[in-house]
């Protein structure tokens, strides 16, 4: 049965004082300071089918636990009313989990009434502000509600309080390749790691870059130089490989070797002098004659 009241959970009395704990977090959930808390059955609470957060640390659970145990839960989680006397999370999955882990029959919650976009809206804002969600859950996160309450990414900025070029930057990363995210959600890649990358069309060298990150500890600095140095020689090799006009010697080579192979002979020079010249000959005869004519000096 579900009991209604205007105290604290469990455990906080010793703590802090009930008026200042409900108006703290009115001001952080943006609700009325006089909005009552419930103590809901821990078995009438289903998780959210919106949580953007995927994966939670058994042991900082464990911890929380053992935390809940001693102090009661400090910070309700939010919940809707759905079918029958059955709640559904909004926020809090992780406090909500720890309770249980606790082996509390009671959790605190606010309730609020709220439609499916609604209560997805709100539980992505409530968990992109965490610290510990990785940022290809962010990206997911931000993904998902774009495409389920078809926003824009600058509406999508608005709502999370976040600038758009962040917006786009995360989303940005589910374009990178499988590896290189699942290596974000290890955090052996940073974002800023990520948004280099993500800049990048070759995806080979994406990997090969990635690794190198990886096995080196490179910091997002060092790829960046790295990124200039490669572009740097990319562009002196195209410089070195440019084709510019010759001087005359060489066309007075190209005249000499035509007479004896047609003037299927050709040429190129790069800037630094370097360069090759192609000979098309049409039989071993005509490499014979011109070999002849090179001992006898006819030149």
């Amino acid at each position: 049965m579900t009991k209604v009241n205007r105290g604290l959970g469990k455990g906080l009395d010793a703590l802090i004082s009930g008026a200042n704990f409900v108006n703290e977090q009115a001001r952080r959930r943006d609700v009325s300071p006089y909005l009552t808390i419930a103590d809901i059955d821990v078995e009438k609470v289903e998780a959210n089918p919106f949580q953007p957060r995927t994966e939670f640390d058994s042991e900082s659970l464990e911890e929380l636990a053992q935390s809940i145990k001693q102090l009661g839960l400090i910070q309700p989680i939010t919940v809707r009313k759905i079918d029958g006397d059955k709640y559904q999370i909004i926020s809090g999955e992780r406090r909500f989990k720890a309770t249980r882990l606790a082996g509390l029959n009671t959790i605190p919650a606010y309730i609020r009434e709220t439609d499916d976009g609604g209560m997805l809206k709100m539980a992505i804002v409530e968990n992109i502000q965490r610290k510990d969600l990785d940022p290809i859950e962010v990206a997911l996160s931000f993904k998902r509600l774009i495409d389920e309450c078809n926003l824009t990414q600058e509406e999508m900025a608005d709502i999370v309080g976040k600038k758009r070029s962040s917006v786009t930057n995360y989303l940005r990363l589910l374009n990178l390749p499988a590896a290189i995210q699942l290596a974000l959600r290890a955090n052996k890649l940073s974002v800023g790691h990520a948004k280099i990358l993500s800049g990048m069309d070759d995806e080979k060298l994406q990997l090969k870059l990635a690794n190198l990150v990886i096995e080196k500890g490179m910091s997002v600095r060092q790829l960046e130089n790295k990124l200039k140095d490669m572009a740097a020689r990319k562009a002196s090799f195209r410089e070195e490989n440019a084709e510019i006009e010759a001087p005359d010697d060489y066309f007075k080579v190209i005249e000499i070797l035509g007479k004896h192979f047609n003037d299927n002979v050709s040429f190129k020079r790069y800037p630094r002098g370097t360069g090759f010249i192609t000979i098309r000959f049409a039989s071993d005869k005509e490499i014979k004659s011109f070999l002849k004519d090179l001992e006898d000096k006819k030149f």
